[in-house]
């Protein structure tokens, strides 16, 4: 063989070894990377076009894929778009978000779990279906948690419900308004996909936000259960005990106004001493900022971690907020935290985890949503295992706040949710927002029966066109917790 001859030769030889070395490198090695390239718009045409998995509410699909007549041959539909719109999330051609997200694997039937399903479909040469997830969500629960939202607050209202399973941290009901379709972030006219998408990302109202995990906000008095907890634990209080209270509680290392405590005129605080009951019922801040400083910052810290503040609590739904109890407050800041206030933020579903706890004799489930992962054709694959987060308070101490809660919607500020028949544990919450022209956040948190609790809730009204000083955690949250819990004890 001639020089250029065998120069070509091993010119094409070396195109053919760098031809088989790129093919290599494609087809395996970066094939997992490329598949996961957000702008790979032939992956992205496909997962539009795959027959996704449902998510249930029992044997009822709350978003589901349809046949349809275009280039994409499925259609996501939301049935109860309004009501189930922060659960499902949306799973548009641009993103998914809430379970359509987190859960996507099992939906589009990548998931490890469905390979025998991935295998017979490859088989029978039919298309990947996706499984299916199956949701904790009692269905009148949810339905009663949107439409209190909706018909009890003022349009335009910003809130959010709550309700756990205490004894497993199963999440029964979990509803927050203003909400949106998800259907018309499904659809398959994309211009008009952007155009919503846009819409809502701009509204100040933010529609798209799931109120009751990802909206950190000031708990107020609904923390009081907290102190309260820290009170009998470390100080040996009973519900039936006096305890120091008065007009006024001056925090230590302040003086004037700007560290006087008061009771916003709830004259029942006012004398020297009161019982335990009588503070709870009364929400006296001069009682839970002393019982706060007597404490301790080191004590209430470890009393609100134990019922989750500052622990990554909740992972079906992502993103979730972290509540938080501040690490190192001084003695006057700490006076500050046993009412609620200070840095002390919480979610709807980290309040509802208190009543919850309480309710199940002082253990913290931890909560979920998630039920079961299932194949097409309905065969359950896995089951979440129910897991005890914390031991926050004992039996006994459990027992003592019931008792104190029970007394709120008996003789005090908690009224609004009782119910004819049942004893209902509950505390209200008001929450100064700090910010001159924000009106309060208003709270309410409870459990139902008190002596055989099958649910626990919370709410939370971040906004609503109420004037300034009827704002109240039992006026306006009462009610709506009440027609959850109805819902699912009756």
């Amino acid at each position: 063989m001639n020089k250029p001859i065998r120069t070509i030769a091993v010119f094409c030889l070396l195109l053919f070894v760098a031809l088989m070395a790129n093919a290599t490198y494609l087809q395996f090695w970066a094939a997992g990377d490329y598949n996961k390239d957000p702008n790979n718009r032939r992956i992205i045409e496909a997962a539009f076009s795959r027959e996704r998995g449902a998510i249930l509410v029992g044997r009822d699909p709350v978003a589901e894929s349809v046949p349809s007549d275009d280039e994409y041959q499925f259609q996501r539909q939301y049935p109860s778009p309004l009501a189930y719109a922060h659960l499902t999330g949306f799973f548009s051609f641009y993103t998914q978000t809430a379970l359509e997200q987190s859960q996507n694997e099992v939906l589009s039937g990548e998931d490890p779990r469905l390979f025998v399903t991935r295998l017979v479909d490859l088989l029978s040469n039919e298309g990947n279906q996706g499984g299916n997830v199956e949701l904790t969500i009692d269905p009148a629960a949810q339905e009663a948690a949107y439409t209190a939202l909706r018909d009890q607050l003022p349009q335009g209202a910003e809130a959010s419900v709550v309700a756990i399973e205490p004894s497993t941290g199963k999440i029964l009901a979990m509803a927050s308004i203003p909400s949106y379709d998800p259907n018309e972030l499904a659809s398959h006219d994309l211009q008009s996909v952007t155009d919503t998408y846009d819409r809502l990302l701009a509204d100040d109202s933010e529609p798209l936000i799931n109120r009751a995990i990802n909206k950190r906000l000031p708990p107020g008095s609904t923390f009081k259960l907290v102190t309260a907890a820290a009170g009998i634990e470390r100080l040996d209080l009973q519900a039936d005990d006096d305890v120091p209270s008065g007009p006024g509680y001056q925090l230590p290392q302040t003086s004037g106004d700007t560290g006087l405590i008061d009771n916003d005129g709830r004259t029942a605080c006012d004398t020297d001493q009161v019982s335990f009951t009588t503070a709870m019922a009364n929400s006296c801040n001069t009682v839970f900022a002393r019982m706060a400083v007597e404490v301790g910052s080191e004590a209430m810290l470890e009393q609100a971690e134990a019922f989750g503040f500052n622990s990554d609590v909740f992972s079906d739904i992502r993103p979730a907020a972290t509540s938080v109890y501040p690490e190192d407050p001084n003695e006057p800041q700490v006076g500050q935290t046993g009412i609620g206030q200070f840095e002390v933020s919480a979610t709807p579903l980290q309040m509802a985890m208190v009543a919850a706890g309480i309710a199940n004799d002082g253990t913290v489930m931890r909560p979920y949503v998630v039920n079961k992962v299932q194949s097409a054709d309905y065969q359950d694959l896995e089951q979440t295992d129910e897991e005890e987060l914390s031991q926050a308070v004992s039996s006994s101490t459990a027992e003592e706040l019931t008792q104190l809660m029970v007394a709120t919607v008996d003789e005090g500020t908690a009224n609004p949710a009782a119910i004819e028949g049942v004893q209902v544990a509950g505390k209200t919450g008001t929450a100064q927002s700090g910010i001159d022209d924000v009106p309060p956040y208003a709270w309410f948190t409870s459990f139902a029966p008190a002596d055989d609790p099958q649910v626990a809730v919370a709410v939370m009204i971040e906004s609503a066109d109420i004037p300034r000083g009827e704002i109240g955690g039992g006026s306006i949250g009462g009610p709506i917790a009440k027609a959850v819990m109805e819902a699912v004890i009756q």
